[in-house]
């Protein structure tokens, strides 16, 4: 009777422990799994900007560290450090950290809040800056030039057409009507001296003022000895204004002189060449008749030239008068001369958008022949100014970027306003500093690695921006949303 009431109870005792080792093994791992998963962490932040915060694994979008998650080794109390907790050493504005206030409000420059800075916090770094080791960018060939301050001359071409300078050209014509009697330059483009003789002309009215003045020749020698009070005198009134009249009829001094010592009248008269040059233009022939309105000649002195250069908008600031130009001659060689502006055109060709600027040029061997083209170079002397290589500017039309060492292999891309190009070199009118260090080398490489930096840090700002943080200290994330400027 006893046996089998012992077996009953040793029954129970051995079903109940192997339910329970049972059910140990069936939801033991399961409920550790839950205790992980409860310990999931609920947050990640930057170790070098705790205020920067992402619910997701990633990189800083200020430096580019690793995210930590909150609930870290040495993360206080398992939770993002409180930065607030520190001392605040001033205040700064996200992106311009040299403007500094000692008290919390807005830069009246830029409209940016600024943002408090801690005891310990590294430098601020706008929005964009990345950081690049040395090894990677020896691998992508990264080199540095410094903003300079310099002075140097301007160099830019424009077309220019050689023409006549218009107060070295000459025209032959007479006052009185007549007849050509002998030509002696007759042919376009042949060399005159001044006083040279052109042709000979018959002009009856020119042999009546001869006659009028030989005759007043001959009443002074009559009326010398008169009685009558006054008669010399009158006949020296007459034989000044036959005199006159000849030489505003450009009869020669010695024509009119000869005149007088012979007593006869000169049937044909001379003309001479009234400067030095080259005939450009005849209209004298022999037995042609002729009137005061009939140009016989053109005669152009060509030892000097102008020149009419047509300079773009954009250059003429750089013009004035007395600038040194050089002149090329595309068909000598590239044989070159020198001149210089000599006026300036007050209006702009409405077609070609140019103005016209005359410059003054001595020909020598007449190697500038009227309506030759030629190129013409400005050499406008330029104020100091800072300026870097051309290959540092990142163009992309709208905006021009420069990538600034911030050192430890930080760099920051800033915008600038470029002017002038001089020679290898280009203005930086804004946004840069003379002795900053600037990429020149591998910035297209690292202005794709800035922008998508950039846009991990605004999408950051715009994820992690929650009301419930508007109370603690700007994130930079956010200013990652404004765009440098």
């Amino acid at each position: 009777m006893n046996a089998p009431r012992l077996i009953l109870p040793v029954t129970l005792l051995l079903a109940g422990i192997l339910i329970g080792f049972g059910y140990g093994r069936w939801y033991g791992p399961r409920a550790e799994a839950g205790a992980e998963q409860s310990r999931k962490p609920t947050g990640y932040h930057c170790p070098m900007h705790p205020h920067f915060r992402s619910d997701k694994p990633g990189d800083c979008g200020i430096c580019g560290m690793r995210l930590v998650p909150d609930d870290a080794p040495g993360a206080a109390g398992h939770e993002a450090p409180h930065v607030e907790s520190r001392k605040i050493l001033h205040y700064r504005d996200p992106h311009n950290p040299e403007h500094k206030s000692d008290k919390p409000g807005v830069n009246p420059e830029t409209g940016n809040d600024l943002e408090p800075v801690y005891d310990g916090d590294p430098p601020a770094m706008p929005a964009g800056t990345i950081h690049v080791s040395p090894h990677k960018q020896q691998l992508i060939g990264v080199q540095y030039g410094v903003a300079a301050s310099t002075a140097g001359v301007h160099t830019f071409r424009a077309v220019g057409k050689v023409a006549l300078d218009e107060t070295r050209v000459a025209k032959v014509q007479t006052k009185i009507d007549g007849w050509v009697d002998k030509v002696f330059v007759d042919f376009t483009g042949k060399h005159v001296e001044k006083g040279q003789p052109l042709l000979t002309l018959y002009s009856p009215e020119m042999l009546a003022s001869q006659q009028e003045y030989l005759l007043a020749l001959r009443g002074r020698e009559l009326m010398r000895n008169s009685p009558l009070a006054g008669s010399a005198q009158q006949s020296e009134s007459l034989i000044w204004a036959a005199r006159k009249r000849l030489e505003l009829w450009d009869l020669s001094g010695a024509q009119i002189d000869e005149i007088t010592r012979t007593g006869q009248p000169l049937k044909n008269i001379t003309l001479h060449a009234p400067t030095s040059g080259y005939v450009m233009a005849r209209n004298a022939f022999p037995k042609q008749r002729i009137t005061p309105d009939t140009e016989l000649y053109t005669v152009a002195d060509l030892s000097k030239v102008w020149i009419m250069a047509d300079v773009f908008e954009n250059e003429i600031p750089m013009i004035r008068l007395g600038l040194p130009v050089r002149i090329s001659l595309s068909y000598a060689g590239g044989r070159a001369l020198r001149g210089r502006v000599d006026y300036i055109q007050p209006q702009v060709d409405a077609a070609t958008r140019t103005l016209k600027v005359r410059i003054e040029a001595d020909n020598p061997a007449m190697a500038l022949k009227p309506e030759m083209f030629v190129d013409v170079e400005f050499q406008a002397a330029m104020p100091a100014r800072v300026t870097v290589l051309a290959e540092a500017v990142l163009n992309t039309g709208l905006r021009q970027t420069v990538f600034v060492d911030r050192g430890n292999g930080f760099l920051e891309p800033r915008q600038v306003q470029t002017g002038e190009r001089v020679g290898d070199r280009i203005e930086i009118k804004q946004g840069l500093r003379a002795g900053e260090r600037v990429v020149t080398s591998g910035n297209f490489l690292i202005d794709s690695e800035s922008q998508l930096k950039s846009a991990a840090a605004g999408m950051a700002g715009q994820t992690h921006g929650s009301p419930e943080r508007t109370s603690e200290r700007p994130s930079p994330a956010s200013a990652g949303e404004h765009k440098h400027d």
